[in-house]
């Protein structure tokens, strides 16, 4: 069974996407900010990380950068619902900075499966 890390400040999106996931066959962990994920992340090295850009402390992008440093393999997608400039550039910076994928907030439970699905090569 895939190992799925979600990493995201927002309670209730980490209860949606978890159940949506965990509905949907796989393990999920929950962090709620990047410490708490790259903790995690060494004690149950997961197989992808789907993890918010804007959160408090650690954003999303370094947290993404740490935990692609100790593990260079793992798929990233990158969500985002934007903040003081459009998402879409949030995105774009994570891709840059090494996400595998990006997703923009909304999004629906479908898309967020098929995506998932075809980064753990199950599509």
């Amino acid at each position: 069974m895939a190992r799925i890390l979600v990493v995201d400040d927002d309670l209730n999106v980490q209860k949606l996407l978890k159940k949506v996931l965990e509905n949907a066959g796989y393990e999920v962990l929950v962090a709620s900010d990047g410490p708490s994920a790259v903790t995690i992340a060494r004690d149950h090295p997961p197989h992808l990380i789907i993890s918010d850009i804007l959160m408090p402390g650690m954003d999303g992008i370094d947290t993404m950068v740490e935990l692609r440093r100790e593990y260079p393999h793992v798929k990233v997608i990158a969500i985002s619902g934007g903040g003081h400039i459009a998402p879409e550039n949030y995105l774009k910076i994570a891709s840059e900075f090494g996400a595998t994928r990006t997703l923009l907030k909304p999004f629906t439970p479908l898309k967020l499966i098929a995506l998932v699905k075809e980064m753990l090569g199950e599509d």
